[in-house]
């Protein structure tokens, strides 16, 4: 028997129902569609730029070649994915005509095994809100996807656009059924994974950043006891530092606002103490029905068994990431498997990549979590292997690093193992400083080996103090006294580099020591170079030479050619700071030509650097520009920036005393941009003072002040009486040509104050210099002639010659000009 149901004035579907065809209408309004989907919250921020990324989404028009039709917000539990897209549906649903069919909303519940939604399940919910009755939904999971698609399209010509939310999705097949075919449809889904095959545009979702992460915490605070709540704006230290216990996860943020909340008179303060407890955070990250854990726990049951070993493992590394290879280590695995578990923990937002290929990271609660789980079971034999990893290869990088050291195959080249040693550079340190306290005393001193030098040449001279500290305890720990005078050795030139001077004497001296009991010339007279070098800095010039000459025989008598240079070149600094310039030449050539025989080309650069200087205090100035030049090639293929930059600012200094002053103003332009780069604060002022006296010799006086006087600062600020003293005279200089005489003179007195201090009589007799000849401008004469018998002892005592006569001939003039005076009146 055929029985006709014709339903008219309403839009009409044809669909297999139990085998049957019936014409079924759908209702003019759906209002279920909007009553599941839950209230976003108030108290939401700094998502702005996500929010502008669903809007483009979201926003009714053509469909564009290319336009995202599904967009996927994945990101680890608690990142807020589900705030995010109802943020988003709200914004939808406030603009005219996008959506007026409303919003479908289904949370798929896809990390709880016990209320876990099927596709089916979930179609026959999301067909309900549409109006569909019971009676009518296929018991098919591809008849109802269809019915469902053909609803929304049916609703879409109707001019009822709806927008769809999947939220919580677990794998692409629980999703992908309630995707719609229509183009007009779009659809949000939020998951833990990352649903790369799902066909839709991929968007993850991070933590917030430091500021929005207060914000959100005040925002809470104030939504639930009102603007009265002034806690985030009266303790900015404590939000700060509550933002990051929480590792600025919006749920533990909420979290915490909520237990504060509970307690309107609880400081700030008093719960970031509660949080600073690692082991104890995040059970203390928990409220009622609300817990970090319990979040983190229904990602961590999904995982297969080797997912969940290596998750445990990776806590164990001691850095913020690690490569593949290192994972590979923990794992007890070959990188191609390691490789594979990184992904899926990383699908699964428990790890994310790093900045580069090849480097992961975990969030510093996830970390938390994953030490939680790993810490019954006994993870020893892993971090044995991570930490005999990190020092075998950190040893086959500085190979490529160490002059006559035989480069190991594990890098082809020279940049691959800085390149590596820059990936891995905290890790590296963490470790060595760590192993001690994990009685692994051989590691910290193979790390140690490893990584001396490549400290030096990114200049990381607070590492290499917290490295060389660390080795000196393992050092101790093994009773090797070789090892110690070693590390002493170069804790000292650390330490000299910071400027420390006279805990780089104590260690130097007991390194020395040390090396002279074992009758180890060679290591004796390599910390006799650089005790010259503090004795040199703290201005003790014959001791320095004293012990220059010591190393320089305690190197010929071992045939250690390479080490004789180096303390020539300090011997020739000695003589530069005491003008003995044609010495210092002899010595300097000496490291130059000892450095050229043994093929050690970062030492003749730096004694071509040195050599430049005194040659021009000689009047060579050709012979200077060339040394200087040669320097910078040599730096500049070896990739050292920053001894670059020096010989830069050398030659700028040459080369105004040439007369080319543009060429001059340019490269100490180009040296300082450079210094300021590698973060190199006594060096930075010494480039800053070197280009104010370019531009002061090349007639820009009002220009050179401002460099002078950010020299000064950094000079006073680093404690260089010295230095600061010959810029304030310079200052001095080039105020008195802008005819500032007033500040100018103010600025000779304080340069004074600093030689005096510094106990530099030659410089104070420089200043004096100075000022007579500002009082001599200026009509002083008298008052002149007073001081100059003062610059007149200094430079004799000092054994400055030119200097004493320039100063007995203006003493001269001065009492001519005092004559004529007396005559005149």
């Amino acid at each position: 028997m055929h029985v006709d149901n014709d339903i008219t004035g309403g839009v009409f579907f044809n669909v297999v129902v139990q085998g049957g065809h019936i014409t079924l209408e759908l209702p003019r309004e759906i209002t279920p569609a909007l009553t599941g989907m839950p209230a976003p919250s108030d108290s939401f921020t700094g998502r702005d730029a996500d929010l502008l990324l669903l809007a483009d989404v979201l926003r009714p028009g053509p469909p564009g070649e290319g336009a995202p039709r599904v967009l996927a917000v994945a990101g680890l539990p608690g990142v807020g994915k589900t705030e995010l897209v109802l943020q988003a549906a709200r914004h939808a649903l406030r603009q005219e005509e996008w959506f007026p069919g409303g919003v479908l909303f289904i949370n798929l519940f896809g990390y709880d095994n016990e209320r876990r939604l099927t596709p089916e399940r979930a179609l026959g919910s999301l067909l309900r809100a549409l109006g569909i009755p019971d009676e009518h939904l296929p018991a098919d999971l591809q008849d109802r996807a269809r019915l469902y698609r053909s609803v929304l399209s049916a609703y879409a010509d109707q001019g009822r656009r709806i927008l769809v939310v999947v939220d919580n999705v677990h794998a692409t097949g629980q999703a992908e059924p309630l995707l719609s075919a229509d183009p007009r449809i779009p659809v949000l889904v939020t998951s833990r994974h990352t649903l790369a095959g799902l066909g839709a545009r991929l968007h993850d979702l991070s933590e917030l950043d430091g500021t929005h992460a207060v914000e959100l915490l005040r925002c809470a605070l104030r939504e639930a006891r009102g603007e009265g709540d002034t806690r985030v704006g009266d303790e900015p230290a404590a939000a700060a530092e509550l933002a990051g216990l929480c590792g600025r996860l919006p749920l533990a943020l909420r979290i915490v606002a909520a237990l504060l909340a509970d307690l309107p008179r609880r400081p700030l303060s008093s719960m970031a103490t509660a949080l600073r407890d690692s082991r104890r955070r995040l059970e203390r990250l928990a409220r009622e029905d609300l817990a970090v854990r319990a979040a983190f726990d229904l990602s961590y049951e999904h995982l297969c068994a080797d997912q969940a070993r290596l998750f445990r493992m990776l806590p164990l590394n001691p850095g913020p990431d690690l490569s593949t290879e290192a994972a590979a280590c923990l794992a007890d695995a070959d990188p191609y498997e390691a490789e594979e578990l990184l992904l899926a923990l990383a699908r699964g937002h428990l790890i994310e990549a790093g900045v580069s290929y090849g480097r992961w990271r975990m969030h510093d609660l996830m970390r938390l979590y994953a030490d939680e789980r790993g810490g019954e079971e006994d993870r020893g034999q892993a971090l044995g292997r991570l930490l005999d990893y990190y020092g075998g290869v950190a040893g086959a990088a500085a190979s490529h690093l160490v002059h006559g050291a035989d480069p190991d195959p594990c890098f082809d080249s020279r940049a691959a193992a800085l390149a590596w040693l820059d990936d891995e550079r905290v890790n590296l340190l963490v470790a060595a400083m760590d192993a001690p306290s994990l009685a692994c005393p051989e590691v910290s001193l193979m790390l140690f080996d490893g990584l001396c030098h490549y400290l030096t040449l990114r200049r990381c001279f607070e590492d290499q103090v917290a490295l060389g500290v660390a080795a000196l305890e393992a050092a101790n720990m093994v009773d090797s006294p070789h090892a110690q005078a070693a590390v002493l050795n170069f804790l000292g030139c650390s330490l000299i580099r910071l400027r420390r001077f006279d805990e780089a004497d104590y260690g130097l001296r007991t390194a020395a020591s040390l090396f002279s009991e074992m009758r180890d010339r060679t290591g004796e007279g390599g910390v006799l170079i650089n005790l010259g070098l503090v004795l040199r800095e703290t201005r003790r010039f014959e001791e320095a030479a004293s012990v220059l000459e010591r190393a320089i025989a305690l190197h010929r008598e071992t045939g250690d050619r390479r080490s004789e240079g180096m303390a020539l070149a300090n011997l020739g600094l000695v003589f530069q700071e005491t003008r003995r310039y044609a010495e210092a030449v002899e010595a300097l050539a000496k490291d130059v030509a000892i450095c050229e025989a043994v093929g050690n080309r970062p030492g003749k650069a730096r004694a071509l650097n040195n050599l430049c200087t005194s040659l021009r205090e000689e009047g060579r100035l050709t012979e200077a520009a060339d040394a200087s030049t040669e320097a910078g090639a040599i730096f500049r293929e070896l990739g050292d920036r920053f001894a670059e930059a020096q010989s830069l600012g050398n030659l700028a200094t040459i080369l105004c005393l040439q007369g080319r002053l543009a060429e001059a103003i340019d490269a100490g332009t180009k040296a300082l941009d450079v210094i300021r780069s590698v973060q190199a604060p006594h060096d930075e002022a010494k480039a800053l003072s070197d280009l104010g006296v370019v531009l002061l010799r090349a007639g820009r006086a009002e220009q050179a002040v401002d460099p002078l006087k950010q020299a000064i600062q950094r000079f006073g600020d680093i404690g260089d009486r010295n230095r600061e003293g010959l810029t304030l005279m310079n200052l001095g200089v080039a105020l008195a040509e802008l005819e500032r005489f007033d500040d100018a003179f103010e600025s000779y007195c304080e340069a004074v104050t600093c030689y005096e201090e510094d106990a530099d009589l030659h410089g104070v007799g420089g200043v004096i210099f100075n000022c007579v000849l500002l009082m001599q401008t200026t009509g002083r004469l008298a008052g002149a002639l007073k001081l100059l018998p003062e610059a007149i002892a200094a430079f004799h005592e000092t054994g400055d010659q030119e200097m004493e006569r320039r100063v007995t001939e203006l003493q001269e003039a001065i009492r001519a000009a005092l004559r004529d005076q007396g005559a005149a009146g």
